[in-house]
């Protein structure tokens, strides 16, 4: 049975009952009991294996859906969430159209895909040790058959070593579904940083601007279960016909 944890004589801080509970099914997602896409048992099937009330994992669930690790089905229940869902394969992709209309997603063109070694930077960034092993990514992003966006993307070389160029030249989905698929890696937050940059002549080559051009610079940390980074990702953006969206809360 699950107890609420008090502030007792250790000092050991309050945490509400339903936080206990989402913290026991982040854990189940963590072990890979259910895989992304999969349903999750009932509201009252888990209220009966924690021993709770169904509000109580209700509230759980509800926290898990806001923050885009569950997805709620109207009639079918709740569900692991995917980045190859429809609605949410392009979640971590901020970058909208100055028109109304909507573009289709993104062509993905890859440009390069090696084994390296970290560098202190990037190893302080993963958690890794400089020197680990690591894979990195080149692609450029076009949409509308536009080349918009470069990619150069960095992950750890244990959880990715079967990734390799050929892998991601058959593939034609998003990124992040195939992380989850191949590699059972699920991407589930992210941080960022954004500043202004100019195009080198290598940028601007690739993305058929004017060396000089105006760029927004995007630099991402993403993070798998148990707040685990997982990739670090530098994106260079045209934002000519485009703007980078965020929603505060």
């Amino acid at each position: 049975m699950v107890r609420a944890a008090g502030a007792g004589a250790g000092g050991a801080a309050f945490s509400p009952l339903y936080r206990q509970i989402k913290a026991l099914i982040v854990d189940s997602l963590e072990r890979g009991e259910w895989k992304p896409g999969e349903s999750i048992p009932s509201e009252m099937e888990l209220a009966a294996r924690f021993h709770v009330s169904q509000g109580t994992v209700r509230k759980a669930i509800d926290e898990l859906a806001a923050e885009h690790l569950l997805m709620r089905r109207q009639g079918k229940g709740t569900f692991v969430a995917t980045h190859s869902e429809p609605r949410t394969r392009y979640r971590f992709l901020r970058l909208a159209s100055d028109d109304i209309t909507d573009s289709g997603g993104a062509q993905s063109r890859f440009i390069d895909c090696r084994r390296a070694r970290a560098s202190a930077d990037i190893a302080k960034v993963l958690a890794l040790r400089t020197g680990d092993p690591v894979i990195t990514i080149r692609r450029v992003l076009s949409f509308d058959g536009e080349p918009t966006v470069i990619d150069d993307i960095c992950l750890p070389g244990g959880p990715f070593r079967r990734l390799t160029a050929e892998l991601l030249a058959g593939y034609r989905g998003p990124l992040y579904a195939l992380f989850e698929s191949e590699f059972g890696i699920s991407m589930v937050r992210a941080d960022e940083k954004l500043k202004a940059v100019a195009a080198t002549e290598e940028d601007a080559t690739l993305l058929s601007v004017q060396a000089g051009s105006p760029l927004l610079q995007v630099e991402r940390v993403s993070y798998t279960y148990g707040d685990r980074p997982m990739e670090y990702r530098r994106g260079l953006y045209i934002t000519e016909r485009y703007y980078y969206r965020n929603s505060l809360k």
